[in-house]
């Protein structure tokens, strides 16, 4: 398309006739009412102004031809001003359309859709279509391929309440478009969300409010929203509105039940002798697809559930048919019906039928938010840049930015350049610039801002204007009109809350404040003030800092629908708004957390799983025994003497020499890590151990142990792992020296063959070079059906994102060397 690179409004004016003025419109900020636009579709930018002659308006086009720009089109318009003057593809044939909002009074403009025609400018918006705002917007791809502009009308109501409709070009006319609705409403539930918590009495707010979410697709909520406005005693609406309100959403709500994909399914881990495998139980707890995956999430809305097999992500669906097969490293959550998949190329889309619709892989792809997904490419010095693809994995933003956030209400966060920072749309257009060292995401309108780098944050509105000087070491974006903000110059935090006037609501004397959503916080003293890093006790607060509970919390989850998840010293339940244990609901004892899905809860408490029906009764608990081969089983002990010291320990029963089982089970318990704690004092660290089944055959069981030990303050713990080789007739238990011939030199022999594997399989590449020097005659080991399995401990070969490099030595390629008449060979062969 040919680009107009100058002053449009300079060019324009000779152009114009004697006495007329180019006019300006106000919002957002002053700007001169003039833009280009492609009405004819021939790739060739027009040229369109609105000028102001003799106190009546009018409508310019300008069309290059061969012999320069000419005057096509005068077209009077109505009104004493322009509110909007901007092109958008309204009607899908390709070209665009020009929409104007000719001012009528100082909240209500009246729309011109003018398309171009064999006779001229055409005005195709009907007389009635009268606006106090207006929106214009495009669906992602997925939900319209006809890749036209939507049109929201707000409508002044009274106060500041508005009707918005959404509508669409269908057949040479603007008509109702209720496809948009779940796209768009959401926008307009935060604008009454915000009214509603400044004007909690108005009965119309929360009448608009309702209206909005059911729109918007959120039913449940907007019955409580028009319930709330029915108990405000005013006028307006009338109560026979809000009764044919309340109607409208209760009939949704039920055509909702009963169309929805409810699957009833929920995921449930068992050991067994193969290792900890995954299920799908019923709401009975019947498990009806048997426990076989590595690893399983939640059944998602499209009726899909994520499962691992053979180390690899697949889709199956609620009859434990994979829909996609297990061949992915990473299958993400599907958001607007994509989900982000990792194989070997990179980052990828797929929707839920398993097609790839992106063109070629991505060093990173995010989730779509408002049909836009941000990705990467990085070159080959390793820089990277940063754009935006839509649900059809084009780049409709190309990569073109340092860095890039995902996109909120239409609007997303980039950085053009060092100290460049910029708003764009969803089009990549950019709607702000702030020259600034760092700027944050925005929150109700502000940005978190640095002057300098290193230098204090203050907060930006999305114009660039401080609104809030720089005063804090730490800025959080703002949520429901507050800001979580930290004043310390040291390691000790001082966390306070603060209003959109920079005022503090909260004084800066917490180690920590969360934001729980919902209308309430959760304020952390330091558990030991001179180590604040060790954690906090948390109370329950509203938004203006009104203490609502003790701070006898460890941990608290974000409020949804009323509840929240919180653990004390003891146990875990949940809490409702007025910080303490909800009613009717059970308590658990142990530390964790709690989750409402479909009507069960499901509690990770003690790093353990189960699920119970809300009056508490268990539906479904782990298994503590592991049936191996009769008399043989592994049994699970707890050993949990302090807060922060947890270990699930194996001990093994069945073995007919008891005095060979008790020494086995005293080793176990060493291993594990089960040796004496203090309970009553507060430890500098945390540990967790576990165990799984790692291999079973014949007499031979070989126990995973593993451990994670995180010092509080550090920047990761360090995790422990290893193996333990038990003959279950004699209770010896095996080292690696013992699989070879006495005399072979078998330390050289792996020491090579593992040498070569680094040097030749492109998976070894993160090992650091030079780093490898061999192996121990007590190398790390563990045996499987096949092979012999060699690993290294975090750090020793490799970084420690690489966790325990792993070097996998089939037994055909050692057989020379193995001792097959030996009794650790002959424990798992017959």
């Amino acid at each position: 398309m040919y680009n107009i690179r100058f002053n449009l409004e300079q060019f324009v004016r000779p152009y114009l006739p004697v006495g007329a003025e180019i006019v300006t419109i106000a919002q957002p900020r002053p700007h001169p009412a003039v833009i280009t636009v492609d009405l004819d579709n021939d790739r060739t930018s027009e040229i369109i102004a609105i000028y102001r002659l003799q106190g009546e308006q009018y409508l310019l086009v300008l069309q290059l031809s061969k012999d320069g720009w000419k005057v096509l089109s005068h077209v009077k318009g109505t009104g004493y001003g322009v509110t909007v003057l901007q092109a958008a593809n309204v009607t899908g044939s390709g070209g665009e359309q020009v929409l104007v909002g000719w001012q009528l009074g100082s909240i209500w403009s009246k729309l011109s859709l003018y398309e171009w025609t064999r006779e001229g400018l055409r005005d195709a918006a009907p007389e009635d279509a009268i606006f106090s705002y207006m929106d214009v917007f495009e669906l992602p791809a997925e939900f319209d391929a006809h890749g036209r502009a939507y049109i929201a009308l707000w409508q002044h109501d009274t106060g500041e309440a508005y009707r918005v409709s959404v509508v669409r070009w269908e057949n040479g006319k603007l008509v109702p478009a209720s496809e948009a609705d779940r796209y768009y409403y959401p926008k307009v539930v935060h604008y009454y969300e915000r009214l509603v918590r400044l004007h909690p009495t108005y009965r119309f707010y929360w009448y608009y409010l309702a209206d909005a979410q059911l729109k918007a697709g959120q039913p449940a909520a907007a019955l409580q929203s028009v319930r709330v406005a029915l108990r405000i005693e005013q006028l307006y609406p009338s109560n026979d509105e809000l009764v044919r309100l309340e109607e409208e959403i209760t009939k949704h709500l039920e055509r909702h039940k009963a169309i929805r994909r409810d699957v009833g399914l929920f995921p449930a881990p068992v050991k067994t002798a193969n290792g900890t495998r995954w299920g799908y139980i019923d709401r009975s707890g019947s498990m009806v697809i048997l426990p076989q995956f590595e690893e399983a999430d939640v059944f998602q809305p499209n009726g899909l559930a994520i499962v691992r097999l053979d180390n690899a992500a697949g889709l199956i669906d609620a009859s434990g048919v994979f829909v996609v097969k297990p061949i992915y490293d990473y299958i993400g959550p599907f958001m607007e019906g994509r989900a982000v998949i990792i194989d070997s190329e990179g980052f990828k889309l797929m929707d839920p039928t398993g097609q790839i619709v992106t063109k070629r892989a991505y060093s990173y792809i995010a989730n779509l938010h408002e049909g836009r997904a941000m990705f990467y490419i990085t070159d080959k010095e390793g820089n990277s840049l940063y754009g935006y693809l839509d649900g059809n994995g084009r780049e409709v933003i190309p990569p073109q930015f340092m860095e890039a956030g995902d996109f909120d209400r239409g609007k997303a966060l980039v950085k053009r350049t060092d100290n460049q920072f910029a708003l764009i749309g969803l089009d990549g257009a950019q709607l702000a610039a702030f020259s600034y060292a760092n700027v944050g995401p925005p929150g109700d309108g502000l940005l978190a801002f640095q002057q300098q780098e290193n230098g204090k944050y203050g907060y930006i509105d999305e114009q660039g204007n401080i609104v809030i000087k720089p005063a804090f070491v730490y800025a959080q974006p703002f949520r429901n009109g507050r800001a979580v903000v930290n004043t310390s110059e040291d390691y000790h935090s001082q966390y306070g809350l603060i209003d959109k006037q920079g005022t503090f609501v909260i004084d800066p004397v917490y180690n920590e404040i969360r934001q729980l959503g919902e209308g309430r916080l959760a304020l952390g003293k330091a558990i030991d003030p001179s180590q604040p890093f060790i954690g906090s006790t948390f109370a329950i607060a509203d938004l203006n800092g009104k203490l609502l509970s003790d701070f006898i919390y460890l941990d608290i989850g974000d409020f949804k629908n009323g509840l929240a998840s919180a653990s004390d010293r003891n146990q875990t339940y949940w809490i409702d708004h007025s910080g303490h244990a909800a009613p009717g609901y059970p308590r658990l004892n142990g530390s964790g957390t709690l989750t409402m899905i479909d009507g069960l809860i499901q509690a990770n408490v003690d790093r353990r799983l189960s699920y119970l029906d809300q009056a508490g009764r268990v539906i479904w608990r782990q298994n503590t025994i592991i049936p191996l081969r009769e008399p043989y089983r592994v049994r699970e002990e707890k050993y949990n003497p302090n807060r922060d010291y947890l270990v699930y320990y194996p001990q093994v029963e069945g073995m007919a020499d008891l005095a060979a089982q008790r020494a086995v089970n005293d080793k176990l318990k060493e291993l594990s890590q089960v040796k004496p704690v203090p309970g009553n004092i507060q430890l500098d660290y945390s540990y967790n151990g576990d165990f799984d089944v790692a291999f079973f055959k014949k007499d031979l069981l070989v126990l995973e142990l593993t451990g994670y030990r995180y010092p509080f303050g550090a920047a990761h713990g360090m995790p422990t792992k290893l193996y333990t080789h038990i003959n279950l007739v004699t209770g010896h238990i095996f080292e690696l020296k013992e699989l070879f011939k006495p005399g072979s030199d078998y330390v050289k022999v792996l020491s090579d063959i593992i040498g070569l594997q680094i040097k030749e399989d492109p998976q070894y590449s993160y090992v650091f070079p030079g780093t490898y020097k061999g192996i121990r005659p007590d190398q790390p080991f563990f045996v499987s059906e096949n092979a012999l399995h060699l690993y290294f401990e975090p750090y020793e070969i490799a970084p420690y994102a690489a966790g325990f490099p792993t070097f996998k030595i089939p037994f055909a390629a050692i057989m020379n060397i193995i001792a097959v008449d030996g009794p650790f060979w002959n424990s798992f062969h017959y």
